[in-house]
């Protein structure tokens, strides 16, 4: 039987691999992607999968009743939400549209989930939920949250309500929650694209304080695995925190760009501190390897390579997301939603 599925930001970094991950892993998915298509929102990420009879795209907001209505409306079994504000900085400077979208938006999806009676709904969380770490230890699906950005307690937000449809209504929910992402079609604001692509110009890369804050950094591929065992065999109501055991502090991911690069350290450039910068996190994954058998399996310095390899050869897209350009691309061809549709 083929499963009816519905990515939400599915034209963002996370979401657009996540697609082409399923539709190249299973034969028995359809994949309608709800994307309001914003800044980082690039449908070029998707141009290996537009032609695939198995997919198509709506381009809404999962704020809009109506949107979300009218895609549920196409027989959706399954709802994966990747749609959500992430750039932490941003959320500094201005919390309201992360609360708008973080928040309300994954309010209008569960209850519009509950009105269609979906068969499974997974919020795709962060770990920045738990707030930050000391030395030792790792983030179990137990440790509190403690958000210490307004992006983090807006994704905190959106856990709590996850939580609150299944307890009270009885939804088939799940939540991930991973650690940080890395490879190709990632905007360049995040911390590896953005040391990439200054250093293959030359350009200072900056340094946030003194560059020892620690993440653990999973490939982007291993990710979409462990939402496919997730999607296809967690239980309903569990978490699931996606770690890779490969943490890393900051000032030694830019280390090792500049050596595969064969760039000079004396482009790091240190500068100020942002506000509430969490010093550490780190993921204990147990859970996932135990109940559901995934690993992952790529190495942080075999995925580091990939990636820079990837930027280094992509300049047009690249130079698209800096122009602009992709923001205005397919957008005549989805102009007619419900052609759009007409594959499922």
């Amino acid at each position: 039987m083929t499963m009816k599925l519905l990515v939400t930001g599915g034209a963002g970094f996370i979401g657009s691999n996540f697609i082409g991950y399923i539709l190249g892993a299973r034969r028995d998915i359809q994949v309608l992607n709800l994307d309001c298509l914003t800044y980082a929102g690039n449908l070029k990420n998707l141009a290996d999968v537009s032609t695939d009879s198995r997919y198509s795209f709506f381009k809404g907001d999962i704020t809009s009743r109506q949107d979300v209505a009218h895609c549920l409306s196409q027989g959706i079994d399954t709802v994966i939400n990747f749609a959500a504000e992430t750039h932490v900085d941003r959320s500094i400077l201005d919390s309201s549209v992360f609360v708008r979208t973080n928040v309300e938006g994954v309010q209008v999806l569960l209850e519009a989930c509950r009105q269609e009676k979906v068969s499974r709904f997974i919020q795709v969380s962060t770990d920045e939920i738990y707030g930050s770490l000391d030395e030792e230890g790792q983030f179990t699906e137990e440790s509190p949250y403690a958000p210490n950005s307004p992006y983090a307690a807006s994704k905190a937000a959106a856990d709590l309500l996850a939580r609150s449809y299944q307890r009270t209504y009885g939804l088939d929910i799940i939540v991930t929650r991973c650690c940080n992402n890395y490879g190709g079609h990632q905007f360049p604001e995040k911390l590896i694209p953005l040391m990439v692509l200054n250093a293959l110009e030359n350009k200072p890369l900056p340094v946030y304080g003194d560059g020892l804050n620690a993440r653990d950094w999973i490939h982007v591929k291993d990710h979409c695995r462990a939402l496919e065992c997730v999607m296809m065999e967690g239980q309903s109501g569990r978490i699931y925190n996606i770690g890779s055991d490969q943490e890393k502090q900051n000032l030694d991911v830019i280390h090792q760009i500049l050596e595969i690069l064969g760039k000079s350290r004396d482009l790091i450039q240190f500068v100020a501190d942002r506000p509430g910068h969490d010093r550490r996190y780190a993921i204990d994954a147990t859970r996932l390897h135990t109940e559901l058998g995934w690993q992952p399996k790529i190495q942080f310095e075999e995925g580091l390579a990939q990636t820079v390899k990837w930027y280094s050869q992509n300049t047009e897209w690249v130079e698209g997301v800096r122009s602009g350009s992709y923001l205005s691309y397919y957008q005549q061809m989805y102009e007619d939603r419900d052609q759009t549709l007409s594959r499922l």
